[in-house]
């Protein structure tokens, strides 16, 4: 793996994950109450021994890079790095990144430096965890140009992906994006040519691209540098490379989920919580995913009653009700509290108890959820300041609202609390 090269796509705004990134790029979005999502693909690498690593960004990348410097620091004796590659002016392109494939074309001339024989481009928003190693492999004995990893889907989701056809010996053939009738049929395919039993090739007959892909070195130069116009993988580069290079697929059998959108987010964080057995675990010592040391005390729970839920490093919960949750790193819960069916994402840092005492008398509202306060089913960014006997509830069921001057959104019917909000004693949501 040493001549592999990874290329990790942070995104764009990340619009569908607004007000989660009103102050932070998507990659940097906190998961599972103590990750953030470029953790995911990073240590994907790591554990398939691919050191070399670049993040492209070009939104809110300073929590980004701060998370990136802290986290991933290899010895000095290997060439190994994790760097973020900010979007910039240059004399030949003063532009944006204008797509996926724009973001890697403005740093070819950073990228020819390495000697790298495949280039592994990856997403950043992503919860899964896979070999990359397998991926390479079959990469090379295929002799393909490009791979792409697909997963199967059944005739239930499939027209929410955009799909491919492969012939009988793995090869894609044809793109369909968000096929529906009789277009969608036409994309049924043999996924047993890909290594699924005959029982799920019948159960799962399409196959769609996961956004994950590894080029040949000269492909993915001569591609990118010929067809300037051109400026996203998944829509433009790999459907017309179809024609004339060999463009292989590489089934990826397991747990994969796009967390894109606000809802996606808040499932698949809650999803973490299920027993006897998740749909993802961070429990896996074969292949653990890293993030940032912090050196936190641990929980401390007094008097507390918790079912079915994740509480990180460094809590402090009093007399409280915490049911089908994730809590996130320094979270901090009064007595009288019930929290269920939420994600709350914790605090970048500890209120001394002097502080937390003389706010209560100035009547400002110390970080974290004050007594006798009910949240349900809402996400609480870090760092908000929940008063006390608040109810975040969406008791009139609202689906969608953009309330930022009071400190939240709704999403989906799911209320997100705002970073950094403070939401006012007896407030109702």
């Amino acid at each position: 793996m040493k001549k592999v090269l990874s290329i990790i796509l942070g995104g764009g705004a990340g619009t569908r994950l607004y007000p989660l990134t009103k102050l932070r790029a998507k990659p940097a979005v906190p998961v599972a109450g103590k990750y953030r999502l470029i953790d995911i693909p990073v240590s994907n690498c790591i554990n398939s021994e691919i050191f070399k690593i670049y993040v492209l960004t070009q939104f809110n990348s300073a929590s980004l890079n701060r998370h990136i410097a802290r986290t991933y620091n290899f010895t000095g004796f290997n060439e190994g790095f994790v760097e973020v590659l900010a979007a910039q002016q240059t004399p030949e392109n003063p532009n944006w990144f204008q797509g996926t494939a724009d973001a890697v074309r403005q740093y070819l001339w950073l990228m020819e430096e390495w000697n790298a024989d495949e280039y592994l481009i990856l997403s950043g928003d992503h919860l899964y965890r896979m070999d990359y190693r397998q991926f390479i492999q079959r990469h090379r004995e295929t002799g393909a140009d490009i791979t792409l990893s697909v997963i199967p889907i059944d005739e239930r989701r499939a027209s929410d992906f955009g799909l491919m056809k492969i012939d009988d010996s793995g090869r894609i053939i044809d793109f369909s994006e968000k096929p529906k009738g009789e277009a969608l049929t036409k994309m049924r395919v043999d996924t047993s040519v890909l290594g699924l039993t005959k029982e799920q090739a019948q159960e799962q007959p399409y196959i769609a691209s996961m956004g994950i892909y590894v080029f040949k070195k000269e492909v993915l130069f001569k591609l990118l540098k010929e067809g300037t116009e051109r400026t996203d993988f998944g829509k433009e580069i790999i459907p017309d490379a179809s024609k004339d290079y060999n463009v292989q697929a590489y089934l990826f059998d397991d747990y994969w989920e796009d967390i894109g959108t606000i809802e996606a987010f808040y499932h698949a964080n809650l999803a973490l919580t299920q027993q006897p057995q998740p749909p993802f675990s961070f429990y896996d010592e074969k292949a653990p995913i890293y993030t940032r040391a912090r050196y936190l005390p641990p929980s401390k729970l007094l008097d507390c009653q918790v079912t079915e839920s994740m509480i990180g490093e460094g809590c402090i919960l009093k007399n409280c009700r915490i049911q089908h949750s994730v809590l996130g790193v320094r979270s901090r819960i009064e007595s009288g509290c019930v929290i269920e069916d939420s994600l709350l994402m914790g605090a970048d840092f500890y209120q001394a108890f002097v502080e937390r005492q003389c706010n209560v008398e100035k009547g400002d509202i110390p970080v974290g959820i004050g007594t006798d306060s009910i949240i349900r089913g809402a996400i609480i960014d870090k760092n908000a300041s929940i008063g006390h006997d608040v109810k975040i509830i969406n008791k009139d069921n609202v689906q969608e609202a953009d309330r930022e001057s009071q400190g939240f959104y709704i999403r989906s019917g799911i209320v997100v609390v705002m970073k950094n909000a403070v939401i006012p004693d007896g407030t109702i949501i």
